[in-house]
């Protein structure tokens, strides 16, 4: 047996020793995260209901749903560059979410027809561009209404148990976050650009019809499940390009009453859920402000320095999205100088400023 000399064998020796210190790297990163948990606190999983501004890609084979963005110039800025149906320029808080919470880097759709089984255990999005708490908003955009995520969460569910089994899925589901992000399209579009339910309700009969509907949805997640849940406010979204074109005058100016209705709304939802907390046995439900920080960056936008809040990167930037903002159009020089990514979602840089301050401040509440 031929042996290796002493000098070899202190190059493997040292080679080994890198190798190692390489792989504590890795694992001590990746368990690294921004925002700062207990240490008896696990949070395996992230699990996000809501519509566009959480959509990574659930949207993308409805071919009879306009809001869909799996084409360029969406996705410019993600990894590879490529249109993954996220209503942006890269990454939205879906995926800011998981990263902070030292999850995963990325948060898949679950109609991901390349998703992998192993990545059920850390988190999954059933998100769709286009609904809302209103059936009915979800049927105009046709998009996947509440009572279908609800649906796909039940066969993930399923899937999970198959592929971990139940004892391991019961610790998921009571220990991971939930998130649920929805109720801007049910304001913004149901109720005052359709004026369908407009014709039915006043506000705050609309406002308690898509609480109850919040509410029931909440309920049925807990049945499942489901105990430490972030239900999002709505934004300040009479401020988005596209209302302001269409309803902001000649100035373009922010439409207040679509804003009046969304805080009363928002108002209305955080009642329930305090309410809910004190009904759910171990539930600890929590409501997430995003109308004032989102409203101060529109309104002092060079303060996060930014140099334009009116409009759009895409296009114009007045009133492209979705299927409108696309290939044939063009987009800003720079990006990063823009809140606003086309005429009704932020950019990547937003969200990226937004949700580790969001998170930071409401943690306490989901532990």
């Amino acid at each position: 047996m031929k042996f290796p000399s002493s000098s070899s064998s202190s190059s493997s020796s040292s080679s080994s020793s890198f190798l190692l210190s390489v792989v504590v790297l890795v694992v001590i990163c990746k368990s690294c995260e921004s925002v700062k948990l207990p240490a008896d606190v696990s949070v395996p999983a992230v699990l996000v209901f809501g519509d566009s501004i959480m959509d990574t890609g659930n949207n993308n084979n409805k071919l009879a749903t306009s809001a869909r963005c799996n084409f360029s110039p969406y996705g410019k800025d993600f990894k590879g560059g490529i249109p993954t149906g996220r209503f942006c320029n890269g990454k939205v808080p879906s995926d800011y979410i998981a990263e902070e919470l030292g999850i995963k880097e990325f948060l898949p759709a679950y109609l991901d027809p390349n998703l992998e089984p192993d990545e059920l255990g850390t988190g999954v999005c059933f998100a769709s561009g286009g609904a809302g708490y209103d059936p009915l908003t979800s049927e105009t955009a046709g998009s996947i209404p509440l009572s279908g995520q609800l649906q796909m969460f039940k066969e993930y569910i399923v899937k999970l148990k198959e592929h971990v089994g139940e004892n391991r899925t019961n610790f998921i589901l009571s220990n991971s976050f939930f998130f649920i992000v929805l109720g801007t399209n049910d304001i913004s579009n149901t109720y005052f650009l359709s004026h369908l339910r407009e014709l039915q309700y006043d506000l705050p009969a609309y406002s308690d019809f898509l609480v109850n509907s919040a509410s029931n949805f909440l309920k049925e997640i807990y049945e499942l499940g489901a105990r430490r849940i972030a239900v999002f406010g709505g934004p300040p979204v009479g401020c988005v390009p596209y209302h302001r074109t269409l309803s902001g005058g000649r100035e373009r100016k922010c439409i207040q009453k679509y804003n009046d209705a969304m805080m009363f709304f928002n108002d209305k939802l955080m009642k329930e859920l305090h309410s809910l907390n004190q009904k759910l046995p171990n539930s600890r439900i929590a409501y997430l402000d995003v109308y004032s920080p989102l409203l101060d960056i529109f309104q002092n936008h060079q303060k996060y320095g930014y140099e334009v809040a009116d409009r759009g990167c895409c296009g114009t930037g007045t009133l492209e999205v979705a299927l409108t903002c696309n290939h044939l159009d063009a987009t800003c020089p720079n990006v990063l100088d823009y809140v606003f990514w086309d005429g009704f979602h932020p950019t990547e840089s937003v969200y990226k400023k937004l949700v580790p301050k969001i998170l930071q401040e409401y943690i306490n509440q989901l532990q």
